[in-house]
């Protein structure tokens, strides 16, 4: 009994520590693969955005370009940091349980051997069919046989699990010299990206420099295009109002009545949730959903309704699902927006030069729409948003990552 029950000790001891392992390795595959998308973004933001800082010419424009190349950059630095936290813990946890592993076996060892001498001095063996015979009555005698056979069991199974755990720190020194060369192969980059990021940020304060005496009309800048944002999101949730209200016909409900097909484009929609195509073939976001401060100005926040994604010139912008242009949208002095219904769900394409596509027309997933508008020397922009009816929704949640 006792060494059955020090096996169980044994067995509990190699879960947990399976269990933690487990636990590591997934919270490392999640890094790197952040890791491998915010490397992804970066590549994109390089090509996509045009660096001028090297011309006469330079602009503010010029200025939120190097701020965001900047924000990703730490951002990297960050999530590999997170990486060599984690490693050098991972590291530090499984040499201790190889120790602890080491010091199981060896006294493991010493017990087994003990057993072996004990059951030698014995004459065990020798003696079986005597220790049988000197039984009182029959379940005295079953209870002999039944004894010889769990020793015999537990000295197998102590052998096999003396075997396995020697295998088992085999694996975890394996797993510690792939984790150290990972992490010092993250510490190379984060060598190499730190030295970017100091570039970036010479050229961030030489163009600051270069450019206070318009600082004033910058902040100006920035508020007239929340200004414009704000009346052309206005506009657009005015409009899916007089969409909802002519669906609804006879009935005051403040959402989308639809048909039977309208109700499938609907359905289909949101299971698509995740995985709906970009709206340009090649793009990176540069703007967020929601509430954030400036990329520039830090001070000043912006509000936006959708992601701002910046692509090449004259990009083809795309219907991300199968709908029905609900309208064709120029207002003041914003550029061409395009909106698409998919059932009670609504996506607006916002920047546009030209559009291939007219109120009330059917599209097909993929299927182009227009043309993004170049009125940025630094970069070509298109601005994308979701609607459930009239409430906004983070587009990010929905596109393929």
């Amino acid at each position: 009994m006792i060494y059955k029950r020090k096996i169980i000790i044994f067995l509990i001891h190699i879960f947990v520590f399976s269990s933690f392992i487990n636990a590591q390795s997934t919270k490392i595959k999640d890094l790197e693969n952040k890791r491998i998308q915010l490397k992804k973004e970066i590549k994109e933001i390089n090509g996509l955005l045009i660096d001028n800082t090297k011309q006469a010419k330079m602009a503010y424009g010029d200025l939120e370009n190097i701020s965001i190349k900047i924000n990703r950059n730490q951002d990297l630095i960050k999530i590999n940091n997170q990486q060599i936290n984690l490693l050098t813990s991972t590291i530090v946890k499984n040499e201790r349980k190889v120790n602890q592993l080491k010091t199981d076996v060896d006294k493991a060892k010493n017990d087994y051997s003990k057993m072996i001498y004990n059951s030698y001095k014995s004459r065990l063996r020798e003696s079986r069919l005597m220790f049988l015979l000197s039984s009182e009555n029959f379940l005295q005698a079953l209870k002999r046989t039944q004894y010889m056979n769990q020793y015999s069991d537990n000295r197998r199974s102590y052998a096999n699990k003396i075997e396995s755990n020697i295998e088992k720190i085999k694996l975890i020194n394996d797993t510690i010299i792939k984790n150290i060369e990972s992490k010092e192969s993250l510490l190379a980059e984060n060598k190499l990206e730190e030295k970017k990021l100091s570039q970036e940020k010479n050229k961030q304060t030489k163009l600051i420099n270069g450019l206070k005496r318009k600082e004033k009309n910058y902040k100006n800048d920035i508020d007239k295009k929340q200004k414009l944002s704000n009346q052309l999101n206005k506009e657009i949730e005015k409009l899916i109002k007089e969409a909802i209200k002519e669906s609804n016909k006879n009935s005051t409900k403040n959402v989308f009545t639809l048909t039977p097909e309208a109700k499938l484009t609907a359905k289909n929609f949101l299971s698509n949730k995740g995985n709906l195509p970009w709206p340009v073939e090649r793009g990176v976001i540069i703007q967020r959903f929601g509430l954030q401060p400036h990329p520039v100005v830090r001070t000043t926040k912006i509000q936006s309704n959708g992601i701002v994604i910046a692509t090449t010139k004259n990009a083809s912008v795309r219907s991300v699902f199968n709908g029905v242009v609900l309208s064709v949208l120029k207002f003041k002095s914003s550029n061409l927006t395009v909106l698409i219904q998919h059932g009670n769900y609504i996506t607006a394409y916002k920047n546009l030069a030209s559009v291939f596509v007219e109120k009330g027309q059917k599209v097909s997933s993929l299927e182009s729409i227009g043309i993004t508008l170049d009125n940025d020397e630094s970069k070509t922009t298109l601005q994308f948003s979701i609607f459930e009816n009239t409430k906004a929704l983070d587009p990010y949640l929905w596109i393929a990552k």
